[in-house]
């Protein structure tokens, strides 16, 4: 069947989905647009400050919405952090002290996580070098193992990690009542140990967040679903209000915490993306879906399948060699509104252990909101597809890199 041909049938038999993903839209559009008018979000919580930034009522105002919307008791919302990383390595560092034992209830955590650790990548600065025990819970056949949880967690585990995403991986993502489920199997063992969720590319894709699930605190990306496109840099944490102050304390400074911090020309882009979020993230997830449609349809192994209830915005394609990997990479590329032009090629990027090859021709660098395609060169060379502002452009492109991958140029 011709790539043009197919695009009509897999839009055909994705269209139940496609309106459960647009009910999930509108519940979460709702939630947001109620907290905005709750707290009365005004004009001037887009005025900008700067140096210290004390009473900055915009910033006060974004983080007490990001608490709403989130369903917790505080919020951390700052451009200060440079990426999901930055914002769940301070959570982190924040809480942990010399002696405290961190546990990955979800197995290995994803690269960049991995040298914030320090067990399996050593790296200068890391939780090991700080005298922090760590230990994993391997997944059994893919999924949580709930009976390990319960006898690993023990009195000296400070917190508990659970990475709701996939990471590069082909293990399933984590939906809020898979969770749910591992907090209060963690709490079992332990009701002191703080249980702390990695939330990147899973906001807004159900109706409830980790929060309301049992997590006491999460942290992620605002160039991510969250940021709707319009962030142009920045993270997030939320969730009960002594952790919360603890990781402000790690990102200015003790006795500082969450009082400084200069706002700039952002605050206009940050209320309005978090509106838009629902939206977008939406779009994301008709791509992903589509995109499942159309690479299962060419016989390569995708994760989820395109009739799969979805946990996160990612698609998972085992494209099974190096040359494949590539050449997607660079038909997604091609067709990106931005840097259209440049050829994606593999290299050695920070935190990652394997050499990594990204496109994203995005208006926000990285912003993995925006579509993108990136994967790690090793086997079974599979590129991890995410994001889309819009799903007319996200269909246009996942159909070129069909044809590339179909042709033998």
């Amino acid at each position: 069947m011709e790539i043009s041909q197919l695009k009509a049938k897999v839009l055909a038999e994705a269209a139940e989905n496609f309106s459960r993903v647009e009910e999930v839209s509108e519940f979460n559009t709702l939630k947001v647009l109620t907290a905005m008018r709750e707290l009365k979000v005004s004009d001037a919580h887009f005025k900008t400050s700067t140096g210290y930034a004390y009473g900055d009522i915009g910033r006060e105002k974004l983080e007490e919405l990001f608490a709403a919307v989130f369903k917790a008791e505080s919020a951390l919302v700052r451009t200060q952090f440079v990426s999901g990383t930055h914002a769940l390595a301070t959570v982190l560092f924040g809480i942990l002290r010399p002696g405290d034992e961190l546990v990955s209830v979800t197995g290995e955590p994803y690269d960049t996580m991995q040298t914030v650790i320090g067990w399996k990548n050593p790296a200068r600065g890391s939780l090991k070098e700080f005298g922090v025990g760590y230990r994993e819970i391997a997944l059994r056949d893919g999924r949580v193992d709930f009976d390990a949880i319960r006898n690993s967690v023990t009195a000296k585990t400070k917190i508990a990690l659970i990475q709701r995403s996939r990471g590069y991986s082909m293990r399933a993502p984590l939906t809020v009542s898979d969770i749910e489920k591992i907090c209060a199997a963690v709490k079992s063992a332990n009701a002191n140990c703080a249980t702390f969720v990695d939330n990147c590319y899973g906001e807004f894709v159900e109706t409830r967040e980790p929060v309301e699930a049992g997590a006491d605190i999460i942290a992620g990306s605002l160039i991510k679903n969250i940021g709707g496109g319009l962030a142009p840099t920045g993270g997030y944490i939320v969730g009960r209000k002594d952790l919360v102050e603890l990781a402000s304390y790690r990102l200015t400074a003790p006795g500082m915490g969450a009082e400084l911090g200069a706002s700039l020309g952002t605050p206009r882009l940050l209320f309005q993306g978090l509106f838009m979020a629902p939206h977008v993230t939406a779009q994301a997830l008709k791509a992903a879906i589509f995109a499942a449609g159309i690479f299962s349809a060419l016989g390569f192994r995708v994760s989820p399948l395109p009739t799969e209830i979805r946990a996160d915005i990612i698609q998972a394609i085992e494209l099974k060699s190096a040359e494949r990997l590539i050449k997607f990479c660079r038909a997604v590329q091609e067709f990106s509104p931005v840097d259209s032009f440049a050829a994606p090629e593999p290299w050695d990027m920070p935190g990652y252990e394997d050499q990594v090859i990204m496109a994203a021709g995005t208006f926000v660098q990285g912003a993995s909101i925006e579509l993108s395609a990136d994967g790690p060169l090793r086997e079974p060379f599979t590129v991890f597809l995410q994001g889309g502002l819009t799903f007319e452009h996200a269909a246009a492109a996942i159909l070129h890199a069909a044809e590339k991958i179909s042709s033998n140029d």
